[in-house]
């Protein structure tokens, strides 16, 4: 049996680097950085107090004030990069194909600050200060849910949330979705938003957040250096439209690039950290490759996941050599939260869309901050910036909490 082909016809996202994909690409292949001070609450009794923030956000462009009100920061990023996405892809639901269009994003935790908000109304207040949109803001699904609402999208309607892997798990299942051809058109990807006293607080507790680079927060994100102290946390959106090929060719689509296979595994392990022989990693590359039927040197560039943690990046380095063998040394690696922080359930989204545009365009993007790296990590992650190189198939990873991991590649779309 001949499998259906899903293509990319439409990108899409609010980043740390920029309110829209265009410029955060640029931004990211200049070698620029979106971390900063925190300014969405004073940090200054915090270790950690910097951060990937979005910047100069203005949701009001993409919804009505009384909607606005009701929508968590998340949900709100989420709202825009659909608006942007259908643009870009020159899409449109009608009544005619509103059932074959889903929507499948990923969202680690959800509404966090309004959690914060209503739970010191509470304890302020009382019970009755409450809104009684206090729950429908907060819960994960509504960043699809809202999605749906805006573009009438009649289809499969939920969330996958698995920690940072989230935004992967989403793709991987849209494509799976229209490979059993429950749909004919996904908007997927990940949005998030916890860049709050009780997010920070959670992640500086768990000693995962980089506290060494506070006065100078553009050098804190450094993927596999030796100095590397931790993650940087992010917010944003990435959002992708998938869509079976003969259904896009059908409407004229301009197409991005393929999705050719999809891998996800566990390591059964630890609560927080990595299997750190690498294997559980390893599986959900394994799988991915599988999945598309290729052998492992086909893999010319690999977005990493590459979180700035002493135990993730030498991991995953471990994993890519037991999957790649010696083919590793001649992977391009690029880890871009080097320029946008961990965008944590939004992380496989923003990236898959970078990986995307890598093949579309044939720039591979470089790596900031690896000086001096570590002894164990001795692939190429491109540390010398940005290059123009030519790629037929790229995996994007992304691995959470809990072990989960998953693992997407594309290939490069030649009309």
């Amino acid at each position: 049996m001949v499998r259906s082909r899903v293509v990319i016809t439409g990108i899409a996202g609010v980043t740390p680097l920029a309110n829209d994909i265009e410029t955060s690409w640029n931004r990211l292949l200049e070698g620029q950085s979106g971390i900063g001070p925190i300014t969405l609450f004073d940090a200054s009794n915090f270790s950690s107090k910097i951060a990937g923030e979005v910047k100069n956000f203005a949701p009001e462009a993409y919804m009505t004030a009384k909607q606005l009100k009701h929508m968590d920061r998340f949900t709100q990023f989420a709202v825009a990069s659909q608006a942007m996405l259908f643009k870009d892809a020159n899409f449109t639901i009608t009544d005619d194909n509103a059932s074959d269009v889903a929507v499948i994003l990923g969202i680690g935790l959800g509404g966090l600050k309004t959690i914060e908000t209503y739970h010191t109304k509470l304890l302020q207040a009382g019970p009755a200060k409450i809104s009684p949109f206090m729950i429908p803001m907060l819960i994960s699904n509504m960043g699809s849910g809202q999605i749906a609402m805006q573009s009438k999208a009649k289809g499969a309607n939920f969330v996958t949330s698995s920690a940072c892997a989230s935004g992967i798990h989403a793709v991987g299942t849209a494509f799976g979705e229209i490979l059993l051809n429950r749909a004919k058109v996904v908007v997927t990807g990940g949005a998030e938003s916890t860049i709050t006293p009780l997010g920070v607080g959670g992640f500086t507790a768990l000693k995962a957040l980089s506290t060494h680079y506070n006065d100078t927060p553009e050098l804190a994100s450094r993927p596999f250096d030796s100095k590397r102290d931790g993650f940087v946390v992010g917010e944003g959106a990435g959002l992708l439209l998938l869509e079976d090929y003969e259904h896009a060719k059908e409407r004229g689509a301009r197409i991005y690039a393929e999705v050719v296979g999809y891998g996800a595994s566990c390591d059964a392990y630890h609560m927080t950290a990595p299997l750190e022989t690498g294997e559980g990693m390893a599986l959900a590359m394994q799988k991915a490759l599988k999945d598309a039927n290729l052998p492992a040197e086909a893999i010319t560039h690999i977005n990493a996941h590459a979180t700035s943690t002493m135990l993730n990046d030498a991991t995953e380095t471990k994993a890519m050599k037991l999957v790649f063998g010696s083919h590793a040394k001649k992977l391009f690696i690029s880890a871009t939260k080097s320029s946008t922080g961990h965008l944590l359930g939004a992380a496989g989204g923003i990236e898959t869309v970078f990986t995307a545009l890598a093949l579309h365009t044939g720039m591979l993007p470089g790596t900031l901050n690896l000086r001096d790296p570590s002894p164990e990590c001795d692939l190429n992650y491109m540390a010398d910036g940005s290059k123009k190189i030519a790629c037929e198939y790229a995996m994007c990873n992304s691995f959470g909490f809990g072990g989960t991991n998953a693992s997407v590649i594309l290939r490069r779309y030649d009309a």
